[in-house]
C-alpha cells in the first residue's frame, strides 16, 4: 500500500496530480487553507478533472491545515512566494523522515523550504505539462507533458516513482536536477515578462526577436558563471522554439497579470538578477527587464516581489 499522498496546492497542477492519482486508486488528501475553503470544497463534491472534453469528479477527502493526521509525503503545489509559509505552517505534522515533493517555478523558494525541514527529504520538480483551472475545484489538462524530478543531495530515485507511473504521470528521475530547473527558468525570464509588456501571446515575440537574442545572450553569460553550461547550451535556439510551438499560448505570467494575481517576478528575474550581482556581472538588459516589469505590476496594482 503507497503511503498517503498529501497535495498542498489546490491550483491547476495540485489538482492535476491529485486527481490523476487517486484515479489510479492511490490515497490521496488535499490540505486546504482553512474551515471556509474546506466547506466550499465540501460542497462541490470534490476534484473535477476535464480531459479531452471529458470531466470527471473525484471524491477525494480533504482537510485543513491544522488537521492533526501526520504528513510522511508532501506534494508542494502552491506558487513559489507561499511555500515557505505554507510548509512552515505544516510543521507540527511532518514526520521526521518526510519527503517534499517542490513543484514551483523559478528558484530560491526550493531552498527556503529545504532550510526549514533538514532532517527532510526534499526532491525538487519541473514540469512542462500544461492545466489550468476553469473553476474553483475544476482543473482542465491542457497539454501533456513531461515532469523532472531530482535531489541535489542523494541521487538515488525514491520507491514511490511507481505511483506515478500507475497515475500516467509522465517522469523522469534527473540527476542534474538544478541544470533542468536553470534552464527552465532562463526560457521563462526570456518569455514570460515580455508578454506581459507588450500584452500578447508567447507567438508575438516573434516581433521582438531582437530583444528575444539580448536578452538570451544575456542569460547564458548568466548560466555560465553560475556553473550551469549544460543549461545554456543552445539557450536562443530553444526559446525561439518554444515561442514557435506555444504561439497561440499566453504564459503564465500574463494570466497572472491579466487574473489581477500576484506573479513570480522574485523567483525568475529576481532570482536572475540576484544571482548577477552575487557574481559582480553586469547584464544591463535583464536588470533594464526586471525594472520594466516591476514598475509595469505597480501600476496595475500588483505586488513587485
Amino acid at each position: 500500500m503507497s503511503s498517503t499522498w498529501h497535495v498542498l496546492g489546490a491550483g491547476s497542477l495540485g489538482s492535476l496530480w491529485a486527481t490523476r492519482l487517486a484515479r489510479a486508486g492511490l490515497p490521496v488528501r488535499l490540505i486546504l487553507r482553512d474551515a471556509a475553503r474546506l466547506a466550499a470544497y465540501e460542497a462541490s463534491g470534490g476534484l473535477t478533472l476535464v480531459e479531452q472534453g471529458q470531466a470527471h469528479r473525484f471524491a477525494i477527502p480533504a482537510q485543513t491545515v491544522d488537521a492533526a493526521e501526520p504528513i510522511t509525503r508532501l506534494l508542494v503545489a502552491c506558487k513559489a512566494y507561499d511555500a515557505h509559509a505554507a510548509v512552515a505552517q505544516l510543521l507540527p505534522r511532518l514526520s521526521a523522515d518526510a519527503e517534499l515533493i517542490l513543484l514551483q517555478n523559478g528558484l530560491g523558494s526550493q531552498d527556503a523550504v529545504a532550510a526549514l525541514l533538514p532532517s527532510a527529504r526534499c526532491i525538487f520538480a519541473s514540469s512542462t505539462e500544461g492545466a489550468f483551472r476553469e473553476a474553483d475545484w475544476r482543473v482542465v489538462f491542457a497539454g501533456h507533458g513531461f515532469t523532472w524530478l531530482g535531489d541535489v543531495a542523494q541521487p538515488l530515485p525514491p520507491p514511490w516513482l511507481e505511483d506515478l507511473a500507475q497515475a500516467g504521470i509522465p517522469h523522469e528521475w534527473n540527476t542534474q536536477i538544478l541544470t533542468r530547473l536553470w534552464r527552465k527558468l532562463a526560457l521563462n525570464c526570456a518569455i514570460n515578462p515580455l508578454t506581459v509588456l507588450y500584452d500578447c501571446r508567447n507567438g508575438g515575440l516573434l516581433d521582438h526577436h531582437c530583444e528575444v537574442a539580448t536578452l538570451c545572450a544575456e542569460l547564458t553569460e548568466l548560466l555560465q558563471c553560475c556553473g550551469q553550461p549544460a543549461a545554456a547550451e543552445e539557450l536562443h535556439n530553444e526559446v525561439q522554439r518554444v515561442i514557435q510551438a506555444t504561439a497561440a499560448n499566453y504564459s503564465s505570467m500574463y494570466q497572472d497579470v491579466a487574473q489581477g494575481r500576484r506573479t513570480e517576478i522574485s523567483y525568475l528575474l529576481g532570482y536572475a538578477c540576484a544571482a548577477a550581482a552575487r557574481h559582480h556581472l553586469s547584464l544591463p538588459h535583464l536588470e533594464q527587464l526586471r525594472e520594466r516589469l516591476a514598475t509595469h505590476l505597480a501600476n496595475h496594482g500588483l505586488p513587485v516581489d
